[in-house]
């Protein structure tokens, strides 16, 4: 039996720090995208934003029942954090960090990637689209 193989591309975005935030999330299974989805979010940092994407995309691909997950998130921080290079000192971050560990656990295989922004238009254009959709623009 095959592999079941997904990508996820996150981002979360705020306009202003904090300021009015959204998510943007895409999900590719054997180089087609199978999912898509925004968010508004309310008001939050970039950080908590970008966080909030990670933890509503693993939620989404976790009714896939996914072999192996490669997530490519464009914040660095994140990408350190979760790879265990950078400390989580900020108690809000934490919290979140706590939750994505934890859910991340429960996947046979996972692997989190660093991209440059240039790799990630598509959750950012959607991250975007939902402080739009808010009124927020």
């Amino acid at each position: 039996m095959a592999k079941k193989k997904f990508v996820m591309y996150i981002d979360g975005a705020s306009r202003g720090n904090p300021g009015p935030a959204g998510i943007g999330v895409v999900v590719l299974h054997n180089r087609k995208k199978t999912k898509e989805f925004y968010k508004y979010i309310g008001e939050t940092t970039n950080n908590i934003a970008e966080y909030n994407a990670l933890l509503y995309g693993l939620q989404e691909i976790a009714c896939l029942e996914p072999d192996e997950i490669i997530i490519n998130v464009d914040s660095e921080l994140v990408a350190k954090q979760l790879n265990g290079e950078y400390k989580v000192k900020d108690p809000n971050i934490k919290e979140l960090f706590e939750k994505a560990v934890g859910i991340l656990k429960g996947f046979k295989s996972f692997e989190i990637r660093h991209v440059e922004r240039s790799k990630n238009k598509e959750a950012d254009r959607l991250a975007n689209k939902a402080i739009n959709l808010a009124g927020l623009a």
